[in-house]
């Protein structure tokens, strides 16, 4: 027996069988899934578990921790495969990808102004045509459904994918630097970030006049800041692990809670009297200010740092959490339609708190029981794929590795 085994493990070394694929790492698909359950809770106001996600203890929210996972995931999905040869097919990869979310934006859009019109009917409440940005819509639409499409106007709280689409479309060039040089990548996109901050260069909308929520001028810094990270530890590099550094990373969230939770926020009135710009000193969404784009990188690297925070997170692959994350597009068009559909909700019960807090519990179990449909397709479509492999190896399965 033993020696059918060597036999047989030597035939597979000699056929130079594929090692399997590393293990996926769950800490990303763990983390998405926190994202997308506070961007969901966050995107239905007024309830009471608005006031324990993150933007309550913290500068950012889970809109920068999404980004920044999402420029990690590039690095590993896009980053590794960008070699000569295939350079072209991972550019045309990402505009496809660019596509695929404006696809999503539109569904998201448009449910939205379904859900809010046929509430305003079927319940009396003309004052939900008022609600994210709909009436200036309503009011012209021979301008507002071009600039729908053209993303020139955005409803309220569907302003996220435009930005992360938009990130997509740069990402070919994004590639291109960091193959030539990833210091010159992170270079250029600082100075894109700071000059965009600075003098407010942003996508303009048509229908009222203004810029995109999200502007991803500025956004892509921390996009790139991700991909770069990765694509530096996948050479063969690492993130520098000292303990000066989590002493920085930690006091400084620290001192974001307290200065959220006290409300310190004329602080930041009086330090823009010497001159700052808002971008370094300010706590603006639109463009990313220096605090928030500080507060989630400490956050990130006191992950990574500390061994006991990076186990919590890292569940096995059919956690809960684990699959939600994995499906993070669907579920967050899921996410957003449910939202929309509980902003809905709480108007006409004028913001009953009993009604809220009931139906952020179901919509976070809605969202689950979506995932597990989806994963469930998942199994099954990579089931009926043919498996090839070695006759060799079927007499007497030799493993290299853990099982996945």
């Amino acid at each position: 027996m033993n020696s059918r085994v060597n036999i047989d493990a030597a035939a597979a070394k000699r056929m130079s069988l594929p090692k399997p694929a590393a293990m996926r790492d769950t800490r990303l698909d763990v983390l998405r899934a926190l994202a997308l359950i506070m961007i969901f809770i966050n995107h239905v106001p007024g309830q009471f578990f608005e006031q324990l996600t993150t933007k309550n203890f913290g500068f950012s929210d889970g809109a920068e921790a999404f980004v920044l996972i999402s420029g990690i995931s590039v690095g590993l999905a896009y980053g590794t495969k960008f070699l000569r040869g295939n350079r072209l097919a991972m550019m045309w990869k990402a505009v496809k990808r660019a596509f695929t979310l404006y696809t999503a934006h539109m569904i998201t859009t448009f449910v939205t102004l379904v859900l809010f019109i046929c509430g305003a009917w079927i319940f009396h409440q003309k004052g939900l045509l008022c609600e994210v940005n709909i009436l200036a819509l309503l009011m012209d639409p021979g301008r507002g459904i071009p600039a729908l499409l053209t993303l020139g106007h955005q409803i309220g709280y569907n302003n996220i994918l435009p930005m992360y689409g938009a990130l997509f479309l740069m990402l070919p060039l994004m590639m291109l630097l960091e193959a030539r040089n990833p210091l010159l990548l992170l270079l250029v996109s600082a100075s894109v970030w700071l000059v965009s901050g600075i003098y407010y260069i942003a996508p303009h909308t048509t229908l009222l006049d203004g810029f995109w929520f999200l502007n991803p001028l500025s956004w892509q810094f921390l996009f790139v800041i991700g991909f770069v990270a990765t694509m530096h530890v996948k050479r063969g590099g690492r993130i520098l692990v000292h303990p000066v550094l989590i002493g920085l990373a930690s006091a400084y969230v620290l001192l974001s809670f307290i200065w959220v939770t006290d409300k310190l926020w004329v602080i930041g009135d009086y330090l823009a009297t010497f001159g700052l710009p808002t971008v370094v000193t300010g706590f603006d969404k639109t463009f990313l200010s220096l605090p928030r784009l500080l507060h989630v990188l400490a956050l990130a690297y006191l992950i990574i740092s500390i061994p006991s925070l990076s186990a919590l997170l890292r569940r096995s692959a059919n956690h809960p959490l684990t699959i939600l994350g994995r499906h993070s597009l669907s579920i967050f068009v899921a996410g957003t339609i449910l939202a929309m559909a509980g902003q809905v909700l709480l108007y006409v019960t004028n913001k009953s708190p009993t009604v809220g807090a009931i139906y952020v519990v179901i919509g976070i179990a809605a969202q689950f029981a979506y995932a597990y449909h989806l994963e469930h397709k998942r199994l099954q479509a990579a089931g009926q794929r043919p498996v090839k492999a070695p006759a060799a190896a079927i007499a007497m399965p030799v493993h290299f590795g853990k099982r996945r």
